[in-house]
């Protein structure tokens, strides 16, 4: 027919694989999309009208629940390398949708908070589940990538809780609490999918979890850790101290609600955009230089950010804000996902998890104290030393981290 047709390009899960890495990663987007819409969005409404609690109760409760999933990540990682994903996967969710049934028993704060923790405890074992299950499934070359397809899947999951329930949230009637159960409840279905053991990664030998005694395996995952954990809290310190603050700034800047969104949105189409080609970069053996180039941008546009410029000018500068994600995101899953040893990853990565989590509660009350002491600049200056200091640490302490050999991965 005279037509030339073009390759498409293969995905970058293994074949066989997609099912279970697909049911994970629902199972997760269920979980998300229910705690951020119910912390978030419909407890500040329920908790005062219908459980006659304080407002403030409703924040305890949050930080009840982040503790316990923070806490809980090594633990749960550390289940997934002994069980498999599917049993953990499902207990946790099964133990959010419990959590959540009793919600509406909670009149009392000691209640709400034993529920909140409970739920925190179910949620901590989706993520290190889900990316566990995607890097032992990805294809050879191809960890950076299915991580981050797979993760960025699942974020926007966020705000679309968020904004669902926040629409919901003042109704008289249960039905956003329905639909909190529902939704979880597919959660817990999705999680029944998911494979009952861990997939060979891509290239392992047989007897790879078996032939190391247990004391020596501890010491090589601990030894492969250690550089991760600094880099892990800081970045992900430095990547949310903008959170909560984003639309109080937004009036410095000359904009308003709808214009900060349109700079979020402008962001997220470049980073998007570029991520077939960054996580290319960072599965080809450069995947610390894909972070180290990542925060050095994310550095500058803070910097540039600082001197308050005028709305065109914030506007270019959400495409090197977006491009620096787009080098961080596959950058970092291609590094954890080379550095730490397969046999010990599921345990390792949850520990790394945890630190990650510390660094993200941490975030948001650096960028609100900096912003309390000196003013709209305060964040944006204390983002980008703490972003240059992160790239830094990537050039200066370089030896601490394997040297990555690349694939040829197209």
């Amino acid at each position: 027919m005279g037509l030339v047709t073009r390759r498409l390009p293969p995905l970058p899960l293994r074949p066989g694989t997609v099912g279970g890495v697909s049911a994970a990663a629902l199972a997760l987007a269920c979980g998300e999309f229910v705690r951020s819409g119910l912390y978030a969005a419909y407890l500040p409404q329920y908790a005062p009208h219908v459980l006659h609690l304080p407002v403030t109760a409703v924040g305890v409760a949050w930080t009840a629940h982040f503790v316990a999933d923070t806490l809980m990540r090594g633990p749960a990682g550390a289940l997934i390398a002994r069980q498999g994903p599917r049993l953990v996967m499902l207990g946790g969710s099964a133990l959010s949708l419990g959590a959540l049934a009793l919600l509406p028993l909670a009149h009392n704060l000691w209640t709400l908070l034993l529920i909140a923790a409970l739920h925190g405890a179910g949620f901590a074992t989706l993520w290190p589940g889900t990316m566990n299950l995607t890097a032992d499934a990805s294809r050879e070359g191809y960890q950076g990538r299915a991580l981050t397809l797979v993760s960025m899947t699942v974020v926007p999951l966020i705000g679309a809780g968020f904004l669902l329930f926040g629409a919901f949230a003042d109704r008289p009637d249960a039905w956003p609490l329905l639909i909190a159960l529902g939704v979880q409840a597919l959660g817990v279905l999705a999680a029944l999918v998911v494979p009952v053991r861990r997939p060979r990664a891509a290239g392992a030998g047989e007897g790879t979890e078996t032939d190391a005694p247990p004391a020596a395996r501890a010491r090589t995952a601990l030894r492969a850790l250690a550089p991760l954990l600094p880099a892990a809290f800081m970045q992900t310190l430095t990547m949310t101290l903008l959170g909560p603050l984003l639309f109080t700034l937004a009036p410095r800047f000359g904009l308003n609600y709808w214009g900060m969104v349109g700079v979020l949105v402008l962001g997220g189409v470049v980073a998007y955009a570029s991520f077939p080609l960054t996580g290319r970069m960072a599965d080809r053996g450069h995947a610390r230089l894909a972070v180290t180039v990542g925060f050095a941008l994310l550095g500058v546009a803070l910097g540039l950010l600082a001197t308050t410029p005028p709305a065109w000018a914030v506007y270019a500068l959400a495409v090197p804000a977006g491009l620096a994600y787009a080098f961080i995101s596959p950058g970092w899953a291609a590094l954890v996902s080379g550095t730490l040893p397969e046999a010990e990853r599921p345990a390792a990565w949850g520990a790394l998890m945890t630190v990650e989590n510390a660094g993200t509660a941490l975030g948001p009350l650096v960028g609100t104290f900096a912003f309390e002491r000196l003013g709209a600049p305060g964040p944006f200056v204390t983002g980008a030393v703490l972003a240059l200091i992160t790239a830094s640490g990537y050039v200066f302490f370089r030896r601490a981290f394997p040297r990555q050999q690349g694939t040829g991965a197209a």
